[in-house]
């Protein structure tokens, strides 16, 4: 599902809603949580599941062209851990309840 089906899927679901407030809807969501995320802050959404930021230490890698060795410097990479109900549903192959 991509953004544009999510906004679809929200204006068809919710009739109040026009094409524009459900984009605006999902970009206000998704801008909140990229900067909840960048503030270092972790993200839990009950039944779906948790974003959270993990650390990759630096460490020494090799440029594939010259063999050379390289130091890849730390990053900070968002994390996501699936909830419980969404693993479920995703084992069963069947709709997740909501």
């Amino acid at each position: 599902m991509t953004r544009s089906d999510l906004v679809a899927r929200l204006a068809e679901r919710f009739g109040q809603l026009t094409q524009r407030d459900a984009e605006f809807a999902v970009k206000t969501i998704l801008d909140a949580m990229s900067e909840a995320l960048a503030k270092g802050h972790r993200i839990e959404i009950r039944g779906f599941g948790s974003f959270s930021i993990n650390r990759r230490p630096p460490r020494m890698g090799r440029n594939p062209r010259s063999g050379e060795q390289v130091l890849i410097p730390e990053k900070l990479v968002p994390h996501f851990k699936p909830g419980k109900a969404l693993r479920e549903g995703v084992d069963t192959k069947g709709p997740v309840e909501s």
